[in-house]
């Protein structure tokens, strides 16, 4: 069975990329010349005269193709991506082309090549596992399957442009047009330059390295506003503790040396200048810190529930006004993660980037993110908790926050109206389809 598989796995990895070079290889009017080929090439030969005309465009298709081999492609490509993208917003970026040689470069098209979508065959079995006893000879819904994983991992199209003539050694500069369809990581590898022959019926293909990334955030709602009264609390080291780096203090004045006073604390410029010990006084800060609770807890390896929870936290860090306050992201992956931004420690962009590659946990449970959060509990002013289930463990964790008395925004994401007694309504539900209307109902549109 196995090596079944793996044989029709290499089938459509085959034909995923057959399928990817014809469409650079052959303009629109080669697919008519081909299919007319094709169907007239079929009929009775004693009754219509119609193989003449087979044999025309087949004596066509043979010219394009030894005219093609004539064309000449030499001219280099630069681009200029921008560092982020936003899923469901088109950008357009720019790029330069220079022809180096003594013609003029005309006809030429321009294709970007972004790295092969094709899942690997450990993803695409580990897929189709998810489909309780499922018999390998169902060969629809491995196909259909594929092309889901394709469409999942085809993070954006790029659109072709047909560039204008490109006078000698000269550049000019076009616009190509991207339009993000998922989060995570763009890889572009390359490009791809298209000369047509005489004929216009096919291409000469020259592709040329080119690699770039550009990170691709999750889509974003608007919010209702982060209404969190809570008080601010002491923080141990101060920013330095937020960010990890190691305890330090907010500096506050400059004082005589006392005995017991440590080392580390001497201002050596000041002892310098005065010819006496002087040490750095400082004490530890009182700041606003909110939590960014994300639930990753999820057997399926891709899931709609996990993508909108994922939005949904990037439009509340979009929200935070972190000039003042500390932002903690808090979710599982491989292990527990908690990224701090604010106050000089980080950017919103850093927890846009972060969001932007979670992946769902599938190997815990939720109470392995209690104990995180519990841990943090005594630093937090408020907390915003992003559910995709709603049960017992979590559950216990709100109630615990409430007991220690940290202001909550409690967002459970579901498929359906969730049917829970009105004294456990501590939450408020988001429906997939309507996620924009759940979170404020009252827009008008």
């Amino acid at each position: 069975m196995r090596l079944l598989e793996k044989i029709f796995y290499r089938f459509l990895r085959k034909s995923w990329s057959v399928q990817w070079w014809f469409q650079r290889l052959l303009p629109k009017p080669s697919f008519v010349v081909c299919l007319a080929v094709a169907v007239t090439a079929g009929l009775n030969t004693d009754q219509t005269l119609a193989y003449q005309i087979a044999a025309f465009l087949l004596a066509l298709i043979i010219v394009a193709i030894a005219g093609s081999r004539f064309a000449r492609i030499r001219v280099t490509v630069e681009r200029v991506l921008p560092r982020f993208g936003s899923v469901d917003i088109s950008l357009k970026y720019r790029v330069t082309v220079y022809n180096p040689t003594n013609k003029t470069q005309s006809g030429l098209r321009l294709f970007e090549n972004i790295q092969n979508p094709a899942p690997s065959f450990r993803l695409f079995q580990d897929h189709l596992s998810t489909f309780p006893n499922r018999p390998f000879a169902d060969v629809i819904l491995a196909v259909k399957q594929w092309f889901w994983l394709i469409d999942r991992r085809q993070l954006a199209t790029i659109e072709a442009i047909a560039l204008p003539p490109i006078p000698p050694h000269s550049q000019i500069e076009a616009r190509l047009t991207l339009k993000p369809l998922h989060r995570g990581s763009l890889n572009l590898t390359g490009y791809t330059l298209a000369a047509p022959d005489p004929l216009g019926l096919f291409h000469r293909l020259k592709t040329r390295a080119l690699p770039q990334t550009l990170w691709l955030l999750p889509k974003r709602y608007n919010v209702p506003p982060i209404s969190l009264p809570g008080t601010r609390r002491y923080q141990s080291g101060g920013v330095a503790f937020a960010s990890s780096v190691g305890d330090s203090e907010e500096f506050r004045a400059l004082r005589e040396y006392r005995a017991g006073d440590p080392l580390r604390k001497i201002h050596w410029k000041s002892w310098a200048k005065t010819g006496k010990p002087i040490v750095k006084e400082e004490q530890d800060e009182f700041f606003v810190r909110h939590a960014l609770i994300l639930d990753t807890f999820i057997d399926a390896p891709y899931s709609e529930k996990l993508e909108e929870a994922i939005a949904v936290a990037a439009s509340f860090a979009c929200e935070f006004e972190t000039k003042e306050a500390l932002l903690d992201l808090m979710f599982v992956g491989v292990e527990a993660y908690c990224f701090t931004a604010g106050r000089g420690v980080n950017s919103t962009d850093h927890i846009l980037e972060i969001l932007a590659s979670v992946q769902p946990c599938r190997d815990r449970q939720f109470e392995y993110l209690s104990p995180v959060v519990m841990e943090r509990s005594s630093l937090l002013s408020g907390c915003i908790c992003i559910f995709l289930e709603w049960d017992n463990s979590r559950k216990k964790l709100i109630q615990y926050l409430q007991k220690i008395q940290i202001p909550l925004m409690v967002y459970v994401l579901c498929d359906r109206p969730l049917m829970v007694a009105p004294e456990e309504q501590i939450f408020q539900p988001l429906q997939l389809g309507q996620i924009q209307q759940d979170l404020l109902p009252y827009e008008s549109p």
